[in-house]
C-alpha cells in the first residue's frame, strides 16, 4: 500500500491503491475467482469511507466509558459483522455460483430455523460467553484482564489452556484447517 503511494495524492489514487491491495490480498489466498471476489467485496465496503473521508474516523474503543453501545454503534457493529460474514461466504465457496446460491438461500432458512438452532447449539453459548468477555475487556490488551485475571499471568495462561482443552475435547467433528488446502 505504501509503495503504491498509500493514502497520499488524489482520491482516485487512494481508491486505486485500496482496490489493488484488496484484490492482491484475495489473489494471495488462492487462484480462484472466489478469493478475488472476496478481495473486491472488501474493497467495495471500504470505498464509501474513503470517498467520504471517514476512513480514519472510528479508531477509538466502542462505547468508551459506557457499559453498552449506543443504538447507532450497535447497528454499526451488527452491519459490519453481517457484511464480513457475507465476505466469508465468498471466501469459502468453491465457485462464485455456489456463493450466490448459498447467499440466496440464507433468508429463506435463517428466519425460520436460526433462532431455534442457536438456542440448542453449545457453540453459540460458548461464543456468546467469549463475546461478553471481550466486550467487558475491550479497553485492555487482553479481553480477560477485566474479569480478574489481569494481575496474575499464571491464571490468564491457565484460562487459555482450559479453553484450548475444552475446544479439543468438545469441539465436535474434525475439520481441516483452511490454509492447509493451499
Amino acid at each position: 500500500y505504501i509503495p503504491l503511494g498509500g493514502s497520499r495524492g488524489s482520491k482516485w489514487k487512494v481508491v486505486r491503491n485500496t482496490f489493488i491491495i484488496f484484490l492482491v490480498s484475495g489473489f494471495w489466498h488462492g487462484a480462484n475467482w472466489t478469493f478475488i471476489a472476496w478481495g473486491a467485496f472488501h474493497a467495495i465496503l471500504f470505498l464509501p469511507l474513503i470517498l467520504l473521508g471517514k476512513n480514519r474516523k472510528n479508531t477509538d474503543t466502542v462505547a468508551e466509558g459506557r457499559i453498552l453501545p449506543s443504538v447507532k454503534e450497535l447497528f454499526q457493529m451488527l452491519l459490519t459483522f453481517g457484511l464480513v460474514v457475507i465476505g466469508w461466504v465468498l471466501f469459502r465457496a468453491e465457485t462464485i455460483g455456489d456463493a450466490v446460491q448459498y447467499l440466496a438461500g440464507i433468508p429463506k432458512k435463517s428466519i425460520i430455523y436460526a433462532p431455534l438452532i442457536l438456542l440448542k447449539m453449545k457453540e453459540f453459548w460458548f461464543i456468546l460467553a467469549m463475546v461478553v468477555v471481550e466486550w467487558i475487556g475491550r479497553n485492555e490488551q487482553y479481553g480477560i484482564q477485566k474479569i480478574g485475571l489481569k494481575w496474575k499471568p499464571v491464571f490468564r495462561y491457565a484460562f487459555y489452556y482450559l479453553l484450548i482443552i475444552s475446544i479439543w475435547f468438545f469441539g465436535g467433528k474434525e475439520h481441516t484447517f483452511i490454509y492447509f488446502q493451499f
